[in-house]
């Protein structure tokens, strides 16, 4: 049973229609005791409660109301429901104990999809079980590991697939969020959708809503056509945001909007759009800190991570780097003609004692530098050896000008000026040599007046 919480009669008798055409069970309650007299002897299944509970528009009341019904049940689903300008409020209280949260006036299938996503994931039970029986009942067959966290990670995975709830991935770089990614999009009811990855780092602060959104041809300088922005691509589908932490405050504002609402426009178009998307967002960054400080919204982080996965670093599961190394070399065989290379015991536990804090790209890249400039074909600890001590991740002696002979942005100016003569104006690469995003990189180019042609990529 969905339990109602709210005192204007128009929003109860709205909501218990709208849930009772859907299939529920539904109650409603007009004041703060009957609420409490219902979960008390009725426990419901997931409750509803609008915020500002009376005339007093503070929440205040409704604070309090949520802080008695955790206490009552500690493990029902609260979904929180609040103006737009009240915001804050949803976010206190997600801190209260909430789930979720919608904003009035609500769009019907944005709210039937939280319902159901959050009973789903109500009555989903934890599996148990081998590497071999989840890859029975899943499709996992593009994660490598056996390690226990990794494990767990796939248990999670696995339980949470099929419900549509949003699914924030944290993790150092190359630790594998991308395949984390279309892991739950393949063993989602969406699989046979589209899967679309978005690059945040990637882009621009001043095309973000042309990338995103989409545009109309002559809606700015050089719309010479019409473009399908990639919430459109992904509808009925998987969007998966990478590096979203390093998404600026005002494309934050723009993505909160159509993940709450559900519905975005077109630049050059006033007709509104309706996406339906199960939205996966990942970040190498800590964003819990960066609410903290002010750089992230703490609305919207509690938007993307009803599910949060924390991936460990390659170092934290040393016993998966055979299995890793086994699976680069069986596909490297084949791409280099390599039949009969393999790895020595020796050279697999000295690989297994690297810090590697390139994760596993960075151990995949070590590999295949390995086989291609080595000749014979059992590669040893020498052989990986003056692989990794040419590898990038290694830095070297610097020279550097005099101090008071050039300054620290004209510094700054020539070495992006190098970098992007040196990749021939590809931004995505010369922003990596730099150690930079490609949105960071966007940022000096624009600041500094530096020419370069946004089509290279």
């Amino acid at each position: 049973m969905i339990l109602i919480i709210d005192d204007d009669i128009a929003v109860r008798t709205s909501l218990l229609l709208l849930l009772q055409q859907e299939g529920f069970t539904a109650s409603a309650a007009g004041t703060r005791e009957e609420a409490l007299r219902v979960v008390s002897n009725t426990p419901p299944s997931l409750i509803l409660l609008d915020l500002n509970f009376s005339l007093d528009t503070s929440g205040r009341e409704g604070m309090e109301l949520l802080q008695k019904l955790r206490q009552l049940n500690a493990t029902v689903p609260i979904i929180l429901i609040t103006g737009w300008g009240s915001i804050e409020l949803a976010v206190q209280g997600m801190k209260l104990g909430a789930n979720d949260f919608v904003t009035k006036p609500w769009n019907n299938d944005s709210l039937l999809q939280s319902i159901r996503t959050l009973l789903d994931l109500r009555t989903s039970k934890p599996l148990q079980g081998t590497r071999r029986q989840l890859d029975e009942q899943y499709n996992f067959r593009q994660i490598i590991g056996e390690d226990p966290a990794m494990m767990q990670i796939l248990e999670t995975i696995g339980r949470v697939a099929a419900t549509d709830a949003s699914v924030l991935i944290m993790g150092e770089s190359g630790t594998g969020k991308e395949l984390i990614a279309e892991a739950i999009h393949h063993n989602s009811q969406r699989r046979h959708k589209p899967f679309v990855k978005v690059n945040l780092g990637g882009i621009s602060t001043s095309l973000f809503e042309s990338e995103m959104f989409g545009h109309m041809r002559g809606a700015f300088t050089d719309a010479r056509y019409d473009r399908v922005g990639r919430f459109e691509l992904a509808n009925k589908g998987t969007i998966f945001l990478d590096e979203i932490g390093d998404l600026d405050a005002g494309s934050q504002v723009k993505l909160l909007r159509v993940l709450q609402d559900r519905t975005y426009e077109v630049l050059g178009s006033s007709r509104t759009k309706v996406t339906d998307v199960r939205v996966v967002c990942a970040t190498n960054k800590n964003l819990h800190d960066m609410a903290a400080t002010g750089t992230f919204r703490e609305d919207l982080l509690y938007r993307i991570n009803l599910i949060t996965i924390k991936l460990p670093a390659l170092r934290e599961r040393p016993k998966d780097i055979p299995l890793l190394v086994n699976s680069f070399i069986n596909n490297l065989k084949e791409i280099y003609q390599r039949p009969d290379v393999r790895v020595t015991p020796s050279a697999m536990k000295w690989l297994q004692r690297l810090p590697l804090p390139g994760n596993i790209r960075q151990l995949k890249n070590l590999v295949e530098r390995t086989i291609l400039v080595s000749r014979g074909e059992q590669l040893d600890q020498s052989d990986f050896q003056s692989q990794l001590e040419l590898s990038p991740v290694k830095t070297g002696n610097l020279q550097l000008p005099g101090v008071g002979s050039i300054t620290l942005e004209e510094l700054e100016i020539e070495m992006i000026k190098r970098a992007m003569l040196f990749h021939q104006h590809r931004v995505a690469k010369a922003a990596v040599s730099l150690g930079l995003t490609r949105s960071a990189l966007y940022r000096r180019l624009e600041k500094y007046n530096i020419p370069y042609d946004e089509t290279s990529d």
